[in-house]
């Protein structure tokens, strides 16, 4: 809780659920990202939050843009943002948003796979292309499926195509998973991409530029490594496996950059119990599952959660356990039963809590009406 936020809504009083961001804080670690990893080119992940308050505070910090569709595409070039400074980074894409990006100045487009590949030579003649790689996902709180990447045989066969379709085979592109509380987690990853690297220089490819994608974590429940140890990490990989000739850096933060600058400020709609001896108590909140909070799905983002105002007034209160849920007329939007949460003994309907770090994939996750509810409301201060 910032002293902007926490005056924020002490003056105004908005209405519940909604998603208060500082933008301060967005700053603030984008300029700790670039101390700590000052070899990378920061390409902020649009899809973490796209509000345009945020997209202008990262544009006037110098940052560049992975935008995921044609939409992302049109809020940053409308928004001032030169087209050298975006990169197609989704390797799902229509064709005629490829050629949309083209026509518009893009001219960076991941792929993984040889359909994908075609598009982008036919749409986009000359352009620059990544090709993104499987790698393990282990130790993130948020790991991403197969549904991104080629194992690296492919890979090769596919950046060696991409010579052959007459476009420019740039680099390797690889996710370690969302969440990433494993500095190590890079390791392999960067060690995979480098053979890559090696292997197409003796077929006359000279890749330049590996992206490392996002992975670096927001502060939630669970306490993670400072930035520092996941750029040193990042850097001792770099350098054990490319030397003194290190290539281009990105890096994608989405999450590290504004999921630790917001807070939903929330109502209890109903404290309940499902039988006399129940210990533990069901909280229902104005916000659930489908809209802003997707990312407890399996309980696997923990947000940090604290009864009124986020001004202390629950330390010292006596506490019980919890379930907390959402309030949709859908058994699904349940938030947390299995991990532990207590909550003030004397909580009741009315009672307001605050959901912290929640400013990256709550908004964009938001649905649109679900139940009558509409989306998240966002102020960014």
């Amino acid at each position: 809780m910032t002293e902007k936020i926490f005056s924020f809504l002490r003056e105004r009083e908005p209405a519940t659920p909604c998603l208060v961001v500082d933008l301060d804080v967005v700053r603030a670690r984008y300029d700790a990202l670039t101390e700590a990893l000052p070899l990378a080119a920061v390409h902020y992940a649009v899809k973490a939050n796209p509000a345009p308050e945020v997209i202008s505070v990262l544009k006037d910090k110098g940052a560049n843009f992975d935008v995921a569709s044609r939409a992302e595409i049109d809020l940053c070039l409308g928004l001032g943002i030169a087209p050298e400074r975006l990169s197609f980074g989704n390797t799902i894409k229509k064709a005629k948003d490829i050629e949309h990006a083209y026509a518009n100045g893009v001219r960076i487009f991941a792929f993984d796979s040889e359909a994908e590949l075609e598009k982008i030579a036919a749409r986009a003649p000359g352009a620059h292309v990544i090709c993104r790689i499987l790698v393990s996902n282990k130790g993130a709180d948020w790991p991403l499926s197969r549904k991104f990447g080629c194992t690296h045989d492919m890979a090769y066969d596919l950046l060696l195509k991409a010579r052959d379709l007459d476009l420019v085979p740039t680099g390797v592109s690889f996710h370690v998973g969302s969440q990433q509380k494993n500095p190590g987690a890079w390791n392999a990853a960067v060690e995979a991409s480098a053979e890559l690297f090696r292997k197409l220089e003796s077929e006359d490819i000279s890749l330049t530029t590996i992206n490392i994608g996002g992975g670096l974590p927001a502060r939630y429940s669970e306490d993670v490594s400072e930035i520092g140890a996941y750029a040193g990490a990042v850097m001792a990989a770099m350098t054990k496996n490319f030397g003194n000739y290190l290539p281009h850096m990105i890096v994608e933060p989405g999450r590290f950059l504004v999921g630790d600058a917001g807070i939903i400020h929330a109502e209890v709609i109903l404290v309940s119990k499902k039988a006399y001896e129940d210990e533990t108590r069901w909280v229902y909140l104005d916000i659930g599952r489908f809209n802003g909070l997707a990312e407890t799905e399996g309980e696997m983002i923990k947000y940090p959660i604290r009864a009124d105002m986020g001004s202390g007034a629950d330390d010292g209160l006596a506490k019980g356990p919890v379930i907390l849920a959402g309030p949709s007329c859908d058994s699904v939007d349940i938030l947390y039963q299995h991990t532990p949460y207590e909550l003030p003994l004397n909580l009741e309907a009315g009672d307001t809590v605050q959901i912290y770090a929640t400013g990256a994939y709550t908004t964009t996750y938001s649905s649109v009406g679900f139940n009558g509810f509409p989306p998240l409301q966002a102020y960014y201060v």
